[in-house]
């Protein structure tokens, strides 16, 4: 089966029914997507898939053949785009797991809203659970990107 990852194709040899996140992780050793809680719930597998943030544990790579796919290794192949900029320059990350997801979530929300309200945000992120608490952080950086 061929999916396109990061616009470039694969031909995935894993099981119809693998979840995509272990296609990513252990056949095309893209790492940057994180296993959470592996039943959809937490966020921290999200990746773009046809523009929309998807939970990758849940979908199996046989529902994604005609699908475009990006993870966060393919959100700006040339450097950090301005999410990931706003991240770093906000100090986002504390032990950094849950970033990845989150940031694909907040990607998939400046696509829908280029200019979002607080409540946005909040609506948009509420189902990405961070640990470590940097709901504000995490706030600031969307604010911010959405300017640059």
């Amino acid at each position: 089966m061929i999916l396109n990852i990061n616009n470039q194709e694969y031909n995935v040899k894993s099981s119809t029914e693998t979840p995509l996140l272990w296609v990513l992780r252990d056949e095309l050793g893209l790492l940057g997507t994180k296993y959470g809680c592996g039943i959809g719930v937490c966020g921290t597998c999200a990746v773009l898939i046809d523009g929309r943030a998807e939970r990758s544990c849940i979908f199996p790579v046989s529902s994604l053949e005609n699908s475009k796919i990006i993870t966060i290794e393919g959100l700006s192949p040339e450097g950090l785009n301005k999410l990931q900029q706003a991240w770093v320059d906000i100090g986002v990350s504390q032990c950094g797991y849950c970033q990845p997801g989150q940031i694909i979530t907040a990607q998939d929300l400046l696509n829908q809203k280029p200019n979002p309200t607080d409540d946005d945000i909040d609506t948009a992120m509420s189902n990405n659970i961070c640990r470590c608490g940097t709901y504000n952080k995490i706030r600031q950086a969307i604010h911010l990107a959405a300017k640059g």
